[in-house]
């Protein structure tokens, strides 16, 4: 059932004479009850006027998806600007309609976004990238930093934590660097006090982080 939401029955209309022929269709024009509905029904696809969020659209869109998070969500203004468009991609919405658009035109749109594409304007395209660059180039930083930090392992204690982060015991641990038991966890005691952690769940995730998890070879470590 695809839903659709919003403060205008002329509106509702126009949306419902382009959708009627993918799915039943049911039509809200309350906020609340519209949350009740997400969570009860998890629709595949919801149709909302930004309109109807209120002054708090992010915080309530954010509600929205996080009751149906399986839901793709489509919204409709004329009024939005870019930067708030960007924001409600951001959060996790599926598609921008910033026009009005006749029933074919959006038949074709909640499809597209029902099969799982994004119906994006071009210049959000460019935001995006903007934004996949800079995560990439945080990531190389934070890479960097972290290698830096794993290179006052030793080389025992690089392979073990390294171990670690592919989930194995101690137990494991010491039967395939073939040393006792109580060595790994002197081992462990002192990689946590060089690298500032507590735990070898934070252990892994560090790990898990750097470029070279795979690549024991190639690092260089003091004996």
């Amino acid at each position: 059932m695809i839903l659709l939401a919003s403060n205008s029955q002329q509106l509702l209309d126009q949306w419902r004479e382009g959708v009627s022929s993918l799915s039943p269709v049911l039509c809200i024009r309350e906020l609340n009850l519209l949350l009740r509905e997400m969570q009860k029904r998890t629709p595949p696809v919801l149709l909302l006027d930004h309109d109807m969020l209120g002054v708090n659209s992010l915080t309530e869109m954010e509600t929205l998806l996080q009751s149906s998070p399986k839901t793709k969500v489509i919204v409709s203004s004329l009024g939005i600007s870019d930067e708030m468009e960007w924001q409600l991609f951001r959060l996790g919405i599926r598609g921008c309609c910033r026009e009005p658009l006749p029933p074919a035109a959006i038949e074709r749109m909640v499809q597209a976004v029902w099969q799982g594409e994004l119906w994006m304007r071009r210049k959000l395209v460019g935001y995006m990238f903007e934004e996949l660059a800079t995560t990439t180039q945080e990531k190389r930083h934070i890479e960097h930093a972290v290698n830096n930090l794993l290179e006052n392992l030793t080389r025992r204690e690089y392979e073990i934590a390294l171990l670690v982060g592919r989930g194995e015991s101690n137990k494991g641990i010491a039967r395939q660097l073939d040393i006792a038991e109580r060595t790994v966890k002197a081992h462990l005691t002192e990689i946590f006090r060089k690298l500032a952690i507590t735990d070898r769940i934070k252990l892994a995730l560090l790990i898990k982080d750097t470029a070279n998890l795979d690549h024991t070879d190639t690092h260089s470590h003091s004996s």
